[in-house]
Formats: C-alpha cells, structure tokens, sequence
C-alpha cells in the first residue's frame, strides 16, 4: 500500500501534537486529521477513511471503547489503536473485546507506537510491554469473542446517553449532539433508569463513573 493514513483521536491538544511529530517522522505514515472527542472522530471519518486511528480511551461525548464498533461500522478495514494511560486488564480487555488492533500507552516508546502500527497494518495485535504478560493467548482470544468481559445489556446508543448524562448534558444538548429528538434522549433515558434498576439521575452517574464511562471528578 501507499501512505498510511492515520487519525488521532484524544482530547489533549499537547498529545495529538507530540504524537503528530512522531507519524511525521515516518515517510510511510501520515497524519490526516485530529479529532478532540468520539463523535467528532465518527463525524470526520464518514467524509475521509483512515487506515489507521490512535484511539484514547476517555474523551468526551463518546469514550473510546464505545467508539470502536462505530468506527468500524463506518470503516470496515480500519485498523484502531488505542493509545491510552489506563495499564489495568480490565481496560485492556474490553478494548480487546470491542474489537482494538492494538493497545499502547503513552507511556510507552516511540518505537513501540510504531511497532503497532505496523502490525495491525500486518494483522498482527500489538499489546504494549507494560500490560503483555497480564493476558496469555487464551484470555485474549477469550477476550476478542466478548467472553473475557462482563458485559452490560446497554445499546450502543444507550452507552453513548449514559456518558454524556454523567457529563452533565441536558437531554437538549444530547439531542443536538446525537441529532435525535429530546423525546428520543428521554426514551432511552428512561430505559437505562429501567435496565440498570436505578431510579434517579445521580444514581445513574455514580454506575457511569464505576464503570468507566467517565473520570470521577475526585
């Protein structure tokens, strides 16, 4: 293939420029844009396909991991990357199971970026040094057919709701964010409250924060 083309997709400025330094060191890569949030990174690719997105984890209005399946949705033969400070298991197999290419944290080498790359171009996974002995290859299989994980019974969508409520949205604010109605935000809502047997808003953040939606502010 030609050029790689590469998106990064974090809510730091100072990273997507340190990183953007890095891509542009390599002749074979280039950057084509730089996203500050998960639906303005599915909003960008549905004019202009990547080969390859740098995913962070925790960003606004939609978190990484919810913003893989959409992605590949989008872009069926994108290769995502998630390039992330969390080195717990946890994060590392719901990555996994949400259908990541590769895990690397910011921690971690120059060298070691480019290495992922370079074997999820390949089809090979990429796990940073840090987190590689915390999973064996059965756990990662176990994990990239969603057996590894526990998962909830949320929609995607009903995912995306509950992140931006824990935000602090308004059901307006997350109506224009997600071009749908406020009756549809109320709706979905209202089945969050029910499948998760909770009964009010604040409840409703306290599940979003321990479940790693968003940062406690803490």
């Amino acid at each position: 293939m030609g050029v790689c083309r590469v998106v990064l997709a974090d809510d730091h400025a100072l990273i997507r420029h340190g990183i953007k330094k890095i891509i542009e060191d390599e002749p074979s890569l280039a950057v084509i844009g730089q996203v500050g949030d998960g639906l303005e990174l599915l909003n960008f690719i549905k004019k202009i396909a990547p080969d390859v997105i740098l995913l962070d984890i925790s960003m606004p209005n939609l978190r990484g991991i919810e913003a893989i399946g959409e992605c590949k949705k989008i872009c069926p033969k994108v290769k995502i990357i998630m390039l992330t400070m969390h080195k717990s298991k946890q994060y590392l197999c719901h990555a996994l199971s949400a259908g990541a290419d590769g895990y690397v944290l910011k921690e971690d080498s120059d060298t070691e970026l480019l290495t992922a790359i370079d074997n999820a171009l390949a089809g090979t996974l990429f796990i940073s040094p840090v987190l590689a002995d915390e999973l064996n290859d059965e756990e990662i299989k176990a994990c990239k057919e969603k057996k590894g994980v526990v998962t909830d019974t949320l929609t995607p969508r009903e995912r995306q709701v509950l992140k931006l409520v824990a935000e602090g949205k308004t059901s307006r604010e997350i109506a224009e964010l997600l071009s749908i109605s406020t009756r549809t935000v109320e709706h979905h809502r209202a089945n969050l409250l029910k499948k998760l047997n909770i009964s009010n808003t604040a409840d409703l953040i306290k599940y979003a924060i321990r479940k790693g939606y968003v940062l406690s502010s803490s």
